[in-house]
């Protein structure tokens, strides 16, 4: 194949970068296994500027949970106390105790880093 690699600037230019890249999947040539790796690079730095990764927030981390373990809010009131407390969370109104990051932490195998907000919201209180 072509030596050639494809720099991306466009969704354009990703799918393309993309099927060339199955393309030299399919080889057993090192030049082409390097070109792949090459242009595989490429993708991936596009992708990470296209879309960037972000923390979802505690209330879309826990409905996330609740999906995946099929639960419903009123599963929650053993972890986090009662209803309304459940409420304010899922709300972003209210912040996690220790007890309750322990707690989830232990109910969904999960690091309680996920748990702890890196910054204090606006009008949130300890």
């Amino acid at each position: 194949m072509k030596a050639t690699l494809i720099v991306i600037q466009s969704d354009a230019d990703h799918a393309e970068a993309k099927s060339l890249v199955e393309k030299l999947m399919r080889s057993s040539d090192s030049a082409d296994q390097a070109r792949m790796t090459a242009q595989a690079r490429l993708i991936e730095a596009y992708e990470r500027t296209r879309w960037p990764r972000r923390m979802p927030s505690l209330p879309e981390l826990l409905t996330y949970l609740m999906e995946q373990h099929d639960l419903s809010r009123a599963d929650l009131v053993p972890l986090l106390g009662t209803a309304s407390r459940v409420s304010e969370v899922m709300n972003g109104k209210r912040e996690l105790s220790m007890s309750m990051i322990r707690k989830l932490r232990e109910r969904f195998h999960i690091s309680a880093d996920l748990l702890i907000p890196r910054t204090r919201p606006h009008g949130v209180a300890a």
